[in-house]
């Protein structure tokens, strides 16, 4: 008797469990100049602080149902923008884009969040 009460509970559980959220994961993250055809056209890790603009493009990959990431941009300590960014398949392509003063040269990163506000992932360049 104990052994199919058992087995209820868990038939019962399982379809909780797999309900469950797939974790997001970043496949690409990167720094770049310009966002082409959904694509980075290149890969910045160091850039003149007097350029201007530059966008974080994210490939996030896992989610089973539309959900959404956050791009947290930072500059040294100090959060600079965030921008809301919707995932609507399991491999999904998007980005932000922040504009610079000549002054915010130095250490910059952009923080890439779940909808729960779990960090997926950080991308850091300099302003020279």
């Amino acid at each position: 008797m104990l052994k199919k009460s058992v087995l209820a509970v868990l038939c019962c559980l399982l379809p909780v469990f797999a309900a469950q959220a797939a974790p997001l994961k970043v496949a690409v993250g990167q720094i770049t100049t310009a966002v082409e055809k959904q694509m980075p056209v290149d890969k910045i890790e160091n850039f003149p602080a007097d350029y201007g603009k530059l966008y974080c493009f994210t490939r996030i990959v896992g989610a089973d149902q539309e959900t959404q990431v956050t791009h947290v941009w930072y500059y040294q300590e100090d959060e600079m923008a965030r921008v809301v960014l919707p995932v609507r398949s399991s491999d999904w392509r998007t980005y932000s884009s922040k504009r610079f003063l000549p002054q915010w040269a130095g250490q910059w990163r952009v923080k890439i969040l779940d909808a729960d506000e779990n960090e997926l992932a950080t991308i850091a360049f300099v302003l020279e």
